[in-house]
């Protein structure tokens, strides 16, 4: 969940709220999807009846079920509000991001010190033992990356590398 606005005061009768939004809070929010507010350390899920942006860094909402003064100054005046953090696929990352990473090429072990960006050919620089050797950073020779542990490994075709 990411923090995304305060909800200050009321706004009309009808249980009406002014919310200051923080930059976090996304330029395209649809009413479709939920708000939240921290009950209790509980996320509780509010839906908007009406969302009325007011500039960029506030909006006037009214929320499904909250439809009196006494119940939003209650529920909501002075809560924070949050959104749903975005899925990230986990599988995109960058290959500067492997440099530093243990790395096991058969049976020998090392470290990629460099990564070299090049539309024709890039490469990895690794250390093996005493020698450095350069490998195309190629999908079919990334045999398994654990970003937790901080490890590559390289399966090559015989006679890549003179070791």
């Amino acid at each position: 969940m990411i923090a995304a606005g305060r909800i200050g005061r009321l706004f009309g009768t009808e249980g009406g709220v002014m919310i200051t939004l923080y930059t976090t809070f996304p330029d395209d929010f649809q009413m479709e999807e939920p708000l939240f507010i921290r009950v209790d350390e509980l996320a509780v899920p509010l839906f908007c009846s009406s969302f009325e942006r007011r500039g960029q860094s506030s909006a006037v909402a009214h929320f499904d079920d909250i439809d009196t003064e006494r119940r939003a100054e209650e529920w909501l005046v002075g809560r924070e509000i949050f959104i749903e953090e975005e899925e990230q696929d986990d599988d995109e990352f960058y290959m500067e991001d492997l440099i530093g990473f243990k790395a096991s090429v058969g049976r020998q072990r090392g470290e990629v010190i460099d990564y070299y960006d090049s539309e024709a050919n890039p490469l990895f620089e690794i250390k093996l033992g005493d020698k450095q050797h350069l490998i195309p950073a190629q999908e079919e020779f990334i045999a398994h990356i654990d970003f937790e542990k901080r490890t590559i490994k390289f399966v090559l075709p015989d006679g890549l590398l003179e070791l």
